[in-house]
């Protein structure tokens, strides 16, 4: 069976430029659309971490 190493560099940066959009809306007066930036958070994390 081969093995293959992914790049997982680009969704790192997509998961810090997500935390960093998440902290941005959260003191913004619009902090309560928060949420909407929840799902880039977790899906660029699992990409990074490669779980999917």
């Amino acid at each position: 069976m081969e093995t293959t190493k992914k790049k997982t560099g680009l969704f790192w940066v997509l998961f810090l430029i997500s935390v960093a959009a998440f902290f941005i809306v959260l003191q913004s007066p619009i902090g309560s659309y928060c949420s909407m930036v929840l799902p880039f958070n977790t899906t660029f994390l699992a990409k990074a971490l490669d779980l999917i």
